[in-house]
């Protein structure tokens, strides 16, 4: 109860927020009845405050909001209420800033015909979750996201408007523009783009309708890649990406201003690596093989660093996978039994199989994940960037910000949130 209680707390802090100035929305009766408190005036007494900075919680606080936004911070006492002032005693309860996740989509992956044996038949889809999804994002506290590639992209932009309007239930969206992939794709919903031209005609069409950013994908080309980043440039629109085709550096060196999955995804050492080709190891070789302290990846870091692009880790993705104490990584926690109260039979069982599948196959895989976790630290203390947003500022621009030398604390700004969880609604790391 105390868990469920905290996160309706940090809802409530955060959620219909006015942007830059705007008015408060009128709330639908759909939304109204998720909505605890409305008075103009609310006092969150004796709480312990967590306020998103890094420094240290502060127990037995009085947090007051007045218009949407939080007016004051005070010792607690006893508060009383009034005519328009709303008391809730909270002792017990922390509360934080809303989360503001830098990976989370609105889709989750779906294999047709999946059987006990891990059979299936293509194409691999990827159903659009309008409903359930920006539900469960709020629920686990996650505020605002960045879309991070999007399927429906015309539902996704009009699900942004009708929650700013206050018709729907459901977090600030930044809406990134569909994949920009190239001419070979894993899902069977994803446009091909043709060459460089159309990947700038793609990138000015998607501004023109409102996205907020675009995510490269693993077959693009270099050169459709740089178009691409020119023409978001132009905008003052960033490109993040999921690459494979692409390596590190070479994206770095064309301008790109973010990476997702962390270095889990970089091809640079694969032995089969062709020019704008995705490996068949898809980055587990250089893995494996260019160590955090090693020169190629002083070098990656150098390149990195030097061209000011940020690194999302989606820690979350990877901890999915089972692993063993034996590999000097910390195992999987078990699903909780309130977790699998809202699973069907099937999703409990696949759960099990995806664990088991994942704990015995990709050992080296695993190992090499643990050692390169240091080297988010590595780059943070030489003035490199991490994506980092712990607060509940609604600027529809996604800022990287320096992460403190030295930091070893998991990011509640995005994917590595510890405690409420970045990506708790999504099933996937695409």
């Amino acid at each position: 109860m105390r868990s469920k209680f905290r996160i309706v707390v940090v809802v409530f802090l955060s959620s219909f927020q006015p942007l830059h100035g705007q008015q408060v929305p009128t709330l639908a009766k759909e939304v109204q009845k998720y909505v605890r408190v409305q008075a103009k005036r609310v006092v969150l007494e004796h709480v312990r405050i967590i306020d998103g900075t890094g420094r240290a919680a502060v127990d037995d606080q009085n947090l007051v909001i007045e218009g949407g936004k939080v007016s004051a911070i005070q010792a607690g006492a006893d508060a009383p209420a009034g005519e328009g002032v709303t008391v809730l005693n909270l002792r017990g309860y922390t509360v934080m800033p809303g989360i503001v996740g830098m990976h989370n989509h609105l889709f989750y992956i779906a294999r047709p015909n999946l059987d006990s044996q891990w059979h299936d038949e293509q194409p691999l889809l990827v159903p659009q979750m309008t409903f359930s999804a920006p539900r469960l994002y709020l629920a686990c506290g996650v505020t605002t996201i960045r879309t991070t590639g999007s399927v429906e992209t015309y539902s996704d932009l009009n699900l942004k408007h009708e929650i700013d309007a206050g018709h729907l239930l459901g977090p600030h969206l930044d809406v990134t523009g569909p994949y920009l992939e190239g001419s070979d794709s894993y899902f069977i919903q994803m446009h091909h783009l043709s060459g460089p031209d159309e990947a700038r005609q793609f990138v000015d069409y998607w501004a023109d309708r409102g996205v907020t950013s675009f995510k490269a994908y693993m077959n693009i080309t270099r050169a459709e890649l740089k178009a691409a980043i020119e023409a978001a440039h132009k905008r003052n629109i960033k490109v993040t990406g999921h690459l494979c085709s692409v390596t590190y550096k070479e994206a770095a060196e064309l301008g790109i201003d973010d990476l997702e999955h962390g270095f889990f995804v970089n091809t640079q050492l694969d032995p089969d690596k062709k020019p704008d080709v995705c490996s068949e190891g898809e980055g587990t070789p250089t893995l494996q093989r260019m160590a955090p302290e090693s020169a190629e990846a002083k070098d990656l870091f150098d390149t990195l660093i030097k061209h000011h692009v940020a690194i999302t880790s989606t820690l979350p993705v990877f901890e999915s996978g089972g692993v063993f104490e034996a590999d000097g990584v910390h195992p999987r926690p078990p699903l909780r039994q309130q977790v699998l109260d809202t699973m069907s039979p099937q999703g409990i069982r696949g759960s099990g199989r995806f664990v088991d599948c994942r704990a015995g196959s990709d050992r080296e895989w695993r190992r090499g994940r643990w050692l390169w976790r240091p080297a988010r630290n590595r780059i943070a203390g030489r003035g490199g960037f991490l994506t980092r947003r712990g607060h509940q500022d609604r600027d529809p621009e996604w800022r990287d910000l320096p992460w403190p030398a030295g930091s070893d604390r998991h990011d509640c700004g995005g994917k590595e949130c510890r405690p409420g969880g970045g990506e708790r609604g999504s099933v996937d790391g695409y």
